[in-house]
């Protein structure tokens, strides 16, 4: 279901019956270092999209901008730099 995402939690999604929308804390509310981590557990992330926004307005790896993870089996870490540059993918 759709939720809002927890710092230093690692996700296991389900996109098999319908897209997904995934908030990510604030920038406000996070620190240098802080984690996320989803994985595209039913491997149907194509078809049902992951849409990851950010609590508050904030950045993810620079912009403004929603992600969606199309790609079937994702599986990625986000981690969270400053302000500006905002959530930044790693380990895909």
């Amino acid at each position: 279901a759709n939720t809002t995402l927890v710092k230093a939690t690692k996700y296991i999604v389900n996109t098999s019956s319908a897209a997904l929308t995934l908030t990510l804390p604030s920038n406000a509310s996070s620190a240098l270092g802080d984690e996320i981590g989803i994985i595209d557990g039913t491997g149907t992330a194509a078809t049902h999209n992951i849409t990851l926004t950010v609590s508050g307005g904030g950045n993810i790896m620079g912009s403004s901008s929603n992600l969606v993870v199309s790609t079937n089996r994702s599986a990625f870490t986000l981690v969270y730099y400053n302000s500006t540059q905002g959530w930044i993918l790693t380990n895909v």
